[in-house]
C-alpha cells in the first residue's frame, strides 16, 4: 500500500514538473515577444540603416552648424584633415560629386551637400586647405581637437578619410564611399533612374 502511494506521489510530481516547465516556456516566449515588440525602431547609431547621430560644431568663422539642419538633403558626412594626404587626394572626388548633384532631386531628398568635419588642430592650416582644395560647400566645422575630436569619437572614427552618406530622412544609407563609388551611389538614389538594389552593390560597411 505504501509503495502504491509512493508511485502515485511520484506520478503527481512528474505532472507538476511538466506543467511548471510548460508555464515557464510560455512565460519566456511572452517575454521574448515583448522584448522584440518594444525594441527601438530606427535607432540612432552609425550603422547603415541607423538614424545619424546629430553633430553641432562651429565653422572657421564661428558659426554654429548642426548636421540635423541639413535634413531634407542627401548629405555626405566627411571626416578629414588638412594634414591627411589620403583625405586631400579624395577631396577632388567629393568636389566633383558636390558640383554634379547639389541641385539634383533624389527619391527622398532634394539636393546634395557635404558636412565636413575636420580633425585639424591648426585653424589656419584648416582654412588654407579648404581654399586650396576648393571645398565650396558652406558646412565646414571642427572643434580643433585633432584625434580627440568629439565628433570623431561619436562616430567611432579612428582613421580618415571616413564618410557616411545620409538621406533626406536623416538615415545612414552608405559608409566609406571613396573615389567613383560616391557618385555611383548617389546616382542610384536619384528621383529618376537607378534603384536601391544598385546602391547595395556599392555600399561599404
Amino acid at each position: 500500500m505504501q509503495g502504491l502511494l509512493q508511485k502515485k506521489h511520484l506520478k503527481n510530481m512528474k505532472k507538476l514538473a511538466i506543467a511548471m516547465g510548460i508555464s515557464g516556456f510560455i512565460a519566456l516566449s511572452v517575454l521574448t515577444i515583448c522584448s522584440f515588440t518594444n525594441a527601438p525602431v530606427g535607432a540612432t547609431g552609425t550603422a547603415v540603416g541607423d538614424k545619424a547621430i546629430d553633430l553641432v560644431f562651429t565653422s572657421p568663422e564661428g558659426k554654429t552648424i548642426a548636421l540635423s539642419s541639413l535634413k531634407g538633403k542627401m548629405v555626405l558626412l566627411d571626416f578629414w584633415a588638412s594634414w591627411c594626404g589620403p583625405c586631400r587626394m579624395e577631396n577632388p572626388h567629393v568636389v566633383a560629386a558636390y558640383q554634379k548633384f547639389k541641385d539634383q532631386k533624389f527619391k527622398n531628398a532634394k539636393g546634395f551637400t557635404v558636412y565636413s568635419l575636420s580633425l585639424d588642430q591648426n585653424k589656419e592650416a584648416w582654412m588654407k586647405a579648404i581654399t586650396k582644395d576648393q571645398l565650396e560647400w558652406p558646412n565646414h566645422v571642427s572643434d580643433l581637437g585633432g584625434w580627440q575630436s568629439r565628433g570623431a569619437a561619436m562616430y567611432g572614427v579612428n582613421s580618415i578619410p571616413a564618410s557616411f552618406l545620409i538621406d533626406g530622412n536623416g538615415v545612414i544609407v552608405a559608409k566609406g564611399l571613396r573615389g567613383s563609388n560616391l557618385e555611383a551611389t548617389l546616382e542610384t538614389y536619384l528621383a529618376k533612374g537607378g534603384s536601391e538594389k544598385g546602391a547595395a552593390k556599392v555600399k561599404s560597411n
